[in-house]
């Protein structure tokens, strides 16, 4: 079967990262993705996850009490200043949520220029077979450009040093997400 945009970016994440790994959570929004990275690396390893949001914070802060678990920084900054919170260590594996926090402010939503300053940096600290994943989320103001951006700078990596896909379903309306991973070889 077909899945999901969200599963699907899951099973990637699980392919990139084991027990013990360094992972990042770029948007931890409602905390979903950072309990998933948070069991995923087990207590040996280590999640950071970001957020300009104080409520995104505090949601994903809740939801990982509730679950009883320990192993995630919970950094209320943007995610283009990874580097200055991870340093000398390799990441296994970060993911992002493009746009807006779910049930939140959609005034507030991802940026271009942050995105792809995160990107970058996140580049140079991924281990080999390390991976990247981008859930593009266009459908609300300032949503095109930064999918164009992200798009065009994706395409343009060197396919030597990475390889990039993109995972979408063609035949959705209403700017249905998309997933794209870059994996470092």
């Amino acid at each position: 079967m077909i899945q999901g945009i969200i599963p699907f970016s899951h099973e990637l994440v699980k392919r990139a990262a084991k027990e013990g790994d360094i992972v990042v959570d770029a948007t931890c929004g409602n905390g979903n993705d950072t309990l998933f990275l948070s069991y995923l690396v087990e207590s040996s390893g280590q999640v950071y996850a970001f957020d300009i949001q104080q409520e995104a914070i505090d949601r994903t802060k809740q939801l990982l009490d509730e679950h009883k678990r320990n192993n995630v920084t919970l950094i209320k900054d943007t995610h283009a200043n990874v580097d200055e919170y991870i340093k000398d260590k390799e990441v296994a594996a970060a993911i992002f949520n493009l746009g807006y926090l779910p049930k939140g402010d959609k005034k507030i939503v991802t940026k271009p220029e942050s995105t792809l300053s995160a990107v970058k940096k996140l580049l140079k600290m991924l281990k080999k077979n390390g991976l990247i994943v981008l859930v593009v989320y266009s459908g609300h103001p300032g949503g095109q450009e930064e999918k164009n951006a992200v798009l065009e700078f994706v395409t343009a990596l060197n396919q030597q040093q990475y390889t990039v896909l993109q995972y979408q379903f063609i035949n959705f309306i209403n700017n249905p997400p998309f997933v794209i991973a870059i994996e470092k070889k």
